[in-house]
């Protein structure tokens, strides 16, 4: 299938299971972020959602495995889920050889899921590992988030981030998906399942540098993909819908206001090295190419 390129940013359409064969890839990959199709049945165009547990778990596992493969000693892979697949996630990470550093509780800011038989769902997870005991990059990010109610006095230089990530806003439908949602010219969502740039801009400020090389096998609408470009890292997407290509391409053509990340840049204020870590913005993607997978990764990566 094609792949479309701009200057620190590839996309591939392509499965992931046959755009990851290490024929294909250069092991240099410094950061994976994966939010596959939960496997809840949903309508995608080009994806089964409703596979038997088993053959989902088993591909799942064989991701991770690909990707291991790809990736070079220390760095990371962060694997979102359903909360009740936690324990899926942690083996099919353990299996492939990753070593597991944090499950990182996503708390959702609207309103918890019901439940008949069990409390109400409030949270995704991320399982957050490196290939090898130690992170070749881990830059510890400080927030100042609003004090609770009971704290008798106010912190001097922010606090660390911890496991526990209940400031980030979900965009879920209806308000709460704000400006940022891809919508069409009707207002309609353009990829209901988009994931909003301040979770990947945390995950990406965290495990990696200007410069690092950044992947994400299910691209979606492409969020992992621009908030690298304006860190400086370099990507690479893979996304099997060709509705979805052309998402990602006419995102990344033309950065909406909505996807500026130098808004949340306050947020960290108190991080020690924080410019740094920013990296220097580069050129803006002014157009897409066809090109030669491998060329572009014995030349730019």
């Amino acid at each position: 299938m094609g792949n479309s390129l701009g200057k620190d940013c590839i996309v591939l359409h392509d499965s992931c299971t046959t755009a990851l064969d290490t024929s294909n890839f250069i092991s240099k990959i410094d950061l994976s972020f994966l939010d596959p199709p939960f496997n809840q049945d949903k309508a995608y165009n080009q994806w089964n959602d409703n596979l038997p547990p088993e053959e989902y778990w088993k591909w799942m596992q064989d991701v991770c495995s690909k990707i291991y493969a790809l990736t070079s000693d220390g760095c990371a892979i962060y694997f979102m889920q359903r909360e009740k697949n936690t324990e899926f996630v942690l083996q099919c990470l353990r299996d492939s050889g990753w070593i597991f550093q944090n499950l990182i509780v996503w708390k959702k800011k609207t309103s918890a899921v019901p439940g008949r038989k069990r409390f109400g769902k409030h949270y995704q997870i991320i399982g957050f590992a490196t290939k090898g005991k130690t992170p070749r990059v881990f830059n510890r990010l400080r927030i100042d988030p609003p004090l609770p109610a009971d704290y008798k006095y106010t912190r001097e230089n922010g606090m660390y981030v911890t496991d526990v990530w209940d400031d980030i806003r979900e965009l879920t439908s209806g308000y709460f998906a704000g400006d940022e949602a891809l919508r069409d010219a009707e207002g309609n969502r353009l990829h209901k399942q988009q994931t909003p740039v301040q979770l990947l801009l945390r995950i990406i400020l965290s495990s990696t540098n200007p410069g690092d090389v950044v992947l994400d096998p299910f691209a979606g609408s492409g969020t992992t993909l621009v908030v690298s470009e304006q860190l400086a890292r370099k990507s690479i997407g893979i996304e099997l819908d060709p509705f979805n290509v052309e998402l990602i391409q006419n995102r990344l053509a033309e950065q909406r206001e909505s996807d500026d990340i130098s808004r949340f840049f306050k947020d960290y204020a108190c991080t020690s090295d924080l410019e740094a870590i920013l990296g220097k913005k580069q050129s803006k993607l002014t157009e897409s190419a066809i090109f030669n997978q491998r060329t572009f990764f014995e030349t730019n990566i």
